[in-house]
């Protein structure tokens, strides 16, 4: 693996400090309004991906403004869920940074507390750096290629994460949503070697799972929408970094800023030690399922 030495001529330091601090920033305006607006201050707007509320609208304006005045827009371009434009090109900038202000809106407005903020920041369309923050766990995760994954207390404690060593595919743990399932995922589930399963809400705090020795293996399968770049990309360097695999069933890597940010087919993450096995099990039952139904 390569390791991040520097960034557009910046120390990754310097940059990993910014994001941090933006981190901790974005999950102090999120507990705000969880904690002390009801749902109807909220300005639920239902939209086609999903919800929208002052919350994420709040912390995607403090964000995209403290990165753009501490590195402007010529470098880094920026590629967030509340900004985004349907039909857009890919950013020209080799530097991306790719922002999900409240990844699980539908967690945050139920009151589940299982929502996440998610930061990536990606080069040539992969991931380099990252933090996903959850806010009611007060732990802020924070990865840099090859420099390993962390977690961080609002103390200062800092701490680093390893997926588990479980390797029998019978004993892994899938994290899955409580909602967000229609019936070919069920299907694709009730077929998997592995049937231990958590529930939890944002993907941000299902990797969070996995890289706490909690649970094992996600998988995402887009039907007729698709997770986005900004679902994935912060995830996925804190997964990797902590030793596990986040690739499509077929084992391709992710690839962010593409013109597409949708991440059309079946995605699956784990804590490396059976991912080929899973793989092939999970495309192999994807292809029969989608036979029986044709």
């Amino acid at each position: 693996m390569n390791t991040l030495n520097s960034i557009a001529g910046s120390p990754v330091e310097d940059i990993l400090a910014i994001a941090r601090t933006l981190g901790w920033g974005a999950s102090d305006i999120l507990r705000t309004y969880y904690r002390e607006l009801a749902t109807s201050d909220l300005d639920v707007q239902e939209k086609k991906d999903g919800p929208v509320t002052a919350a994420d609208l709040a912390v995607n304006r403090y964000v995209l403004s403290k990165l753009e005045d501490a590195l402007g827009t010529d470098t880094f371009g920026y590629l967030s869920e509340e900004t985004y434009k349907a039909k857009s090109a890919a950013l020209p900038q080799e530097w991306v940074w790719i922002l999900d202000p409240l990844d699980g809106t539908r967690d945050f407005i139920d009151r589940t507390g299982e929502f996440a903020f998610h930061l990536a920041l990606t080069y040539q369309g992969r991931p380099v750096l990252s933090v996903v923050a959850c806010p009611e766990m007060q732990k802020l995760y924070y990865a840099t290629l090859g420099g390993g994954a962390f977690v961080e207390t609002p103390n200062g404690t800092v701490r680093q994460v390893r997926v588990s060593g479980r390797s029998r595919s019978a004993e892994l743990r899938v994290v899955v949503s409580r909602s967000h399932r229609d019936d070919r995922f069920n299907q694709l589930l009730e077929q998997l070697p592995c049937q231990n399963q958590i529930f939890v809400g944002s993907v941000g705090g299902k990797i969070a799972a996995i890289v706490e020795q909690k649970a094992d293996v996600y998988i995402s399968l887009s039907g007729k929408s698709a997770p986005k770049d900004w679902d994935m990309a912060a995830p996925e360097l804190i997964l990797t970094e902590a030793g596990g695999q986040f690739t499509h069933f077929n084992g391709n890597a992710l690839r962010y800023n593409t013109g597409d940010v949708n991440q059309w087919g079946g995605l699956i993450a784990t804590n490396g030690h059976c991912h080929a096995e899973l793989c092939n099990a999970a495309g192999k039952m994807l292809q029969q399922i989608d036979a029986a139904a044709s």
